[in-house]
């Protein structure tokens, strides 16, 4: 007798039903938030549904999470979720980064909350009144996003005593991830020069911007205000 053919969608659904039988036994009770917009996407208004789900290290559940690792795999029933949701119960807030077709989903587990917002550009060229950063009359891009953020490293040559915080070489530096958004269908694009805030009162200017398939991957310069 041949065997059984069994079709790319019904194995993945078998397996992501699989995770949440997992996540039923081992997991907790979480809530599944999809962001509908570029303010707040864990508002109450943007909870989808609740699910059981459990994360652990991407090396395994056998190998503890050390210093600086922001990815973690999901066990949970994903056929409910998509990449950018966020998931929020007792071992923290995730975004959902990717949803492979087999195997546990690919998180990144936040520990701040950024604002983003872009600085107004010269009025004219050459000579112009005062034109710093002003953050009073930036164009707002995104509030109140959960983020992973971390202390960049840096090589090369240390800090001199000219160096402003932030400038590579020197100190006071993050990377930050943060999943893709996009508002009413359009991506909503950051790119160097814009400035970011958090939610314990530092500030930072994006030095670099990567939107990669798994999201933004950002690094951030200190700024003084």
């Amino acid at each position: 007798m041949a065997p059984l053919a069994i079709d790319n969608a019904n194995i993945t659904d078998a397996i992501r039903h699989g995770l949440g039988v997992a996540a039923r036994a081992v997991g907790a009770w979480c809530d599944l938030y999809r962001p509908a917009g570029a303010t707040a996407p864990m508002d109450g208004a943007n909870r989808l549904l609740r699910l059981p789900a459990s994360f652990a290290n991407a090396q395994g559940f056998g190998v503890p999470v050390g210093y600086g690792e922001a990815l973690w795999e999901g066990y949970f029933d994903a056929g409910y979720s998509r990449a950018g949701d966020y998931i929020a119960g007792p071992d923290g807030v995730f975004f959902i980064a990717s949803q492979p077709r087999l195997g546990p989903v690919l998180c990144v587990r936040t520990n701040r909350i950024l604002c983003f917002s872009r600085p107004q550009a010269p009025l004219l060229a050459g000579v112009n009144r005062y034109v710093g950063v002003q953050p009073t009359a930036a164009t707002p891009l995104l509030l109140d996003w959960p983020a992973n953020v971390l202390a960049a490293g840096v090589g090369g040559r240390g800090a001199l005593p000219a160096d402003a915080p932030g400038v590579h070489g020197g100190s006071g530096g993050w990377a930050v991830l943060l999943p893709a958004v996009r508002v009413a269908g359009a991506p909503v694009l950051l790119r160097p020069g814009d400035l970011a805030h958090d939610d314990i009162g530092r500030s930072g200017v994006i030095a670099s911007a990567e939107l990669t398939d798994l999201g933004w991957r950002l690094h951030l310069r200190q700024a003084a205000s």
